[in-house]
C-alpha cells in the first residue's frame, strides 16, 4: 500500500512538473504539423521535419563569424577583381555574345550572395544585385535562364543548377516575386526538351538532384505544377543513385552532390526505398574508399581501385558539397546522422583545404598529407597535373570559384525551423537567431558558446511576448552523458546520444538553457585500410602535430600555373601568392594504443581560446593533446614525391617509444590522423 501511495505522489509531482517544462527525448521533430510560420512542403509533397530559415536571420558570432569576415577579405570575396571567368566583359552571363564564365559564374555566386546577405554588406549585394540582374533581364523568350549551352544537340543544364540556388538566396533575401517567375518560366522549357536529349552528357545527368531540388522549393512557394511536373522528368533522366552494390559514377563530386537525389525525390513520392537509397549511397562510397576520419572519401578526383589509402583525398569542392547535402538531408529527413557528418567535414576536412587567411585553397586535401606541394603526383593521384596539392589562389578554376559556399551555408543551418512551430539548434557554433515562433512570435535567441573546442552551450531566449513552442537540442551521437538545464535547473532526460532532446513550455524573456556535451576520446579502426587508427575528441578528430613551414611563391611561376588559371588584367599578383607546405619535424609514426585501441598516456591540455577568433591554426588551435607514439622509418614518400600508403605492420619500428603531440586535425594543413596502429 505504501508503494502505491509514494508511487502515485511521484506522478503527481511529475504531472506538475511536466506542465510547466516538459521534456522528451526523440529521433525526430514532428513532420505531422505545419508551420503557420514558414514555407512548408506543398502537398503532394511530403512534409519536412525541419525548415531552413531566410538568409541572414542566422547570424554567426564568434569564431563562425570571423571565418566568414576572413572569407569577404579573402579568395570568396574578392574573386570579382582577380579571376577572368568573373570578368564582367564579353560574360555570357552578363550577355548574350559573352565567351566566358559557365559554371564559375554560378558556382562564385552561390557563395558570395550567401555570404552577402549573413553579413549584410551593401557593396556584395550591390554586387549580387548585378549578376541577378542580368540573368533576369537577359532570360530567353522561352523561358531558358543563362547561356544558351548546347553540347552538341544536348542542352548543357549543369552551370544553371548552381545559379538557379543563388537565386533561391537572393529571393529569400529581398521576396522578389520575379525571382520566383524567372524560376518557374525555366522550368517550363526544362519540360519541353525532349527526353532523349535532356540531361545528357558532362556533369549534368549525375547532378540532377541539384535542379530537383530548385524545382521543389519552387513548387513550395508558388505551388506551379510546372514545378512538380518537371520532377518525375528530372528523376528519370538523372543517373540512377538507386543502384545496390555500386555507385552510377565515381568522381567525388559527382558522388558529394548526386547520392542525395533519391532523398530529393522521396519527398515527391514519399517511397521510403528512394530515402533508403540515398543512406546506401553514402555508405558504398565510405565502404570502398571512405575508411578514413575526416568524413571524406579517397577520391582524388576520380575514385580508383586499389588508391583507397589516407594519403589519397577529396577536392575542395566536393568537400563543400557534402556538407550542403547533409545540410539538405539534415531538412528532408530530420536525421542526427546528417547534422553530426556536417559537423565532421567541417571541423575536420574544410579547414585544413585553405590557407588561414582564405586567400589560397588547394584542389586536394587527405586524412594522411604530409607533403603540399607544386608538383605532378600522378599516377599516386588520379589527375597527373602540377598544383594538385599546392595552396594556390588558382587551385584549379572550379574549387576557386566553389568553395565559398561551404560555411555560409554550414552557419545558414545552424538553428533550423520546426514543422510544429518551433525551433531546432541543428548544428553547434555561437549565433544569433531571430525567428517567428508559436503563432507568428518574434523570437530572438543567443546561443553562446565555444563549440567545437568547449563543451557547454548556452541559449538565452528573448520572445516578443511568452510563447509557448518546442526546443529541439540536437544530442550528437559521440556525446554520452549529455545533461540540460532550463534557468540553473536540471532536467531529467534519459540517454540522449544520437537523438533530440524537446523542451516544450511556455517560454519567458530571458530564459536560459544549457547543454552540456560530454567530450571524451574515442578510436576508431579502419579494418580495411591496414587496421589503422584515429582519435576523436568529442566531434574533433586528431592529427600528429607537425611543424609546418610555408614557403611562399608567385601565384605567375610557370611551375605553379595551370592550364585553367587565367587572372584579370591588371591584378597585382604580389597579393595572391601561393604557397607550399614541407613537414619540418618527423611525421612517420605509428600511435601506440592499448587493447581497447585507445592511445596510451593521452592527457588534455586546454588552451585559452583565441582572441583573434582563428582556431583552426597550430599556433591559435586552444587545444592539444599529449600520446605516445612509435616511428616507422621506412615510411616516407613514394617515387611521385606523394606521402607513401601507409606501412605493413612487417615494416620495421623503431624499439622505442616517443612522447607526441596531437591536434585537431583541422587546424592541421599537414597531417597524420590515420596511424598505423601500435601496441604496448
Amino acid at each position: 500500500m505504501n508503494r502505491l501511495i509514494s508511487a502515485t505522489i511521484a506522478l503527481i509531482v511529475g504531472s506538475t512538473c511536466l506542465a510547466q517544462t516538459e521534456i522528451q527525448v526523440v529521433s525526430r521533430p514532428d513532420r505531422t504539423q505545419t508551420s503557420v510560420n514558414y514555407t512548408n512542403f506543398r502537398a503532394p509533397l511530403q512534409q519536412a521535419p525541419l525548415l531552413k530559415l531566410p538568409v541572414g536571420k542566422v547570424q554567426p558570432k564568434g569564431w563562425l563569424r570571423k571565418y566568414l569576415e576572413l572569407q569577404r577579405d579573402g579568395l570568396n570575396g574578392q574573386l570579382g577583381t582577380v579571376s577572368a571567368w568573373l570578368d564582367k566583359k564579353n560574360n555570357q552571363w552578363l550577355s548574350n555574345s559573352g565567351d566566358h564564365g559557365w559554371e564559375e559564374v554560378p558556382y562564385w555566386l552561390r557563395g558570395y550572395s550567401s555570404l552577402a546577405y549573413i553579413l549584410d554588406e551593401a557593396d556584395m549585394k550591390k554586387e549580387v544585385k548585378v549578376w541577378i540582374d542580368a540573368v533576369l533581364n537577359n532570360q530567353a523568350t522561352n523561358g531558358r535562364i543563362g547561356p544558351d549551352g548546347y553540347d552538341g544537340s544536348s542542352p548543357d543544364l549543369w552551370a544553371k543548377m548552381p545559379m538557379l540556388w543563388a537565386m533561391q538566396t537572393y529571393y529569400e533575401a529581398t521576396g522578389k516575386a520575379t525571382i520566383l517567375n524567372a524560376m518557374t518560366k525555366h522550368f517550363r522549357w526544362e519540360n519541353t526538351i525532349k527526353d532523349d536529349i535532356f540531361l545528357k552528357g558532362a556533369w549534368q545527368d549525375k547532378r540532377g538532384g541539384d535542379n530537383l531540388w530548385s524545382a521543389i522549393w519552387t513548387y513550395n512557394r508558388n505551388g506551379n505544377n510546372s514545378c512538380l511536373q518537371l520532377i518525375e522528368k528530372l528523376h528519370r533522366a538523372t543517373s540512377d543513385w538507386t543502384m545496390q552494390g555500386s555507385l552510377p559514377n565515381w568522381h567525388g563530386v559527382n558522388v558529394a552532390q548526386g547520392f542525395r537525389e533519391p532523398a530529393t525525390y522521396y519527398v515527391y513520392t514519399g517511397d521510403s526505398a528512394m530515402l533508403q537509397a540515398t543512406y546506401r549511397a553514402f555508405d558504398e562510397m565510405r565502404l570502398r574508399y571512405g575508411q578514413m576520419p575526416g568524413g571524406m572519401y579517397a577520391a582524388d578526383e576520380n575514385a580508383r581501385a586499389g588508391y583507397y589509402d589516407p594519403r589519397n583525398g577529396a577536392e575542395t569542392c566536393a568537400i563543400v558539397e557534402q556538407m550542403a547535402s547533409d545540410e539538405i538531408l539534415m531538412g528532408i529527413t530530420g536525421d542526427i546522422f546528417w547534422a553530426d557528418h556536417c559537423e565532421d567535414v567541417a571541423f575536420n576536412s574544410l579547414p585544413a583545404a585553405l590557407t588561414p587567411d582564405m586567400r589560397a585553397l588547394r584542389y586536394i586535401t587527405s586524412a594522411n598529407m604530409t607533403i603540399s606541394d607544386e608538383k605532378k603526383h600522378g599516377p599516386s593521384i588520379d589527375n597527373d597535373l602540377r598544383g594538385m596539392l599546392s595552396m594556390s589562389p588558382f587551385s584549379s578554376r572550379c574549387c576557386q570559384h566553389n568553395h565559398g559556399m561551404g560555411w555560409p551555408y554550414f552557419a545558414e543551418h545552424l538553428v533550423m525551423a520546426t514543422a510544429d512551430n518551433g525551433l531546432a539548434t541543428m548544428l553547434y557554433a555561437a549565433n544569433e537567431t531571430t525567428a517567428s515562433v508559436a503563432d507568428s512570435v518574434t523570437l530572438r535567441m543567443e546561443e553562446t558558446t565555444d563549440y567545437p573546442f568547449d563543451e557547454t552551450v548556452t541559449l538565452t531566449l528573448h520572445p516578443e511576448q511568452n510563447a509557448t513552442f518546442p526546443l529541439y537540442l540536437r544530442i550528437p551521437a559521440w556525446a554520452e552523458g549529455a545533461s540540460v538545464s532550463v534557468n540553473g535547473e536540471a532536467q531529467p532526460i534519459a540517454e540522449a546520444a544520437g537523438q533530440y532532446v524537446r523542451i516544450s513550455r511556455e517560454w519567458t524573456e530571458g530564459d536560459v538553457v544549457t547543454l552540456q556535451l560530454p567530450m571524451t576520446v574515442r578510436s576508431t579502426v579502419w579494418q580495411q585500410n591496414k587496421s589503422s587508427v584515429s582519435v576523436s575528441y568529442g566531434p574533433l578528430t586528431l592529427s600528429l602535430k607537425i611543424e609546418e613551414e610555408f614557403e611562399e611563391h608567385d601565384s605567375r611561376d610557370p611551375a605553379f600555373v595551370q592550364d585553367d588559371s587565367h587572372w584579370q588584367e591588371g591584378v597585382d599578383a604580389s597579393l595572391w601568392p601561393c604557397y607550399v607546405l614541407k613537414a619540418k619535424s618527423d611525421w612517420n609514426y605509428g600511435l601506440v594504443v592499448d587493447d581497447e585501441n585507445l592511445p596510451i598516456e593521452f592527457s588534455v591540455q586546454k588552451k585559452p581560446f583565441p582572441e583573434n577568433n582563428q582556431p583552426f591554426t597550430l599556433e591559435n588551435v586552444p587545444l592539444e593533446f599529449t600520446a605516445v607514439g612509435r616511428q616507422i622509418p621506412s615510411w616516407k614518400f613514394d617515387a611521385t614525391g606523394m606521402t607513401d600508403f601507409l606501412p605493413t605492420k612487417w615494416a620495421t619500428r623503431a624499439t622505442t617509444t616517443t612522447p607526441i603531440t596531437l591536434v585537431p586535425m583541422g587546424a592541421a594543413r599537414l597531417r597524420i590522423s590515420a596511424f598505423p596502429r601500435e601496441k604496448e
